[in-house]
């Protein structure tokens, strides 16, 4: 049974930093790309950063690139997202996904608040 726990959410003044991580359990992590995706109050689903199976590709969304890093260890099954120069627009409700895109598993997500 695929599992996906995020942790590490909370509220950062802007500037700040966060750091997200997601535990997967219940299928063969290392094998699959992961994706990060979020979602703003009345806002849809919006996807934030991928990376390959390794770990050597990554790609950010325009309104997050330069500021966040995806990562992953796949010794310990965990994919996560250190997020700097935290802005008020990147508060949402972040989740970590099964594979590429946005349609996969996801777990229940962390919420990111961003304010002073």
């Amino acid at each position: 049974q695929v599992q996906l726990v995020e942790s590490g959410g909370g509220l950062a003044q802007p500037g700040g930093s966060l750091r997200l991580s997601c535990a997967a359990s219940g299928f063969t992590f290392s094998s699959l790309p992961m994706t990060w995706a979020r979602q703003a109050p009345g806002k849809g689903l919006e996807w934030v950063s991928k990376i390959g199976s390794v770990g050597y590709d990554t790609y950010y969304a325009e309104s997050v690139k330069g500021r966040f890093t995806i990562s992953r260890d796949n010794t310990r099954n965990t994919l996560y997202l250190q997020m700097n120069s935290l802005k008020p627009e990147d508060t949402a409700l972040y989740y970590c996904v099964k594979g590429a895109g946005t349609l996969g598993a996801r777990g229940q997500g962390t919420q990111v608040t961003v304010s002073s």
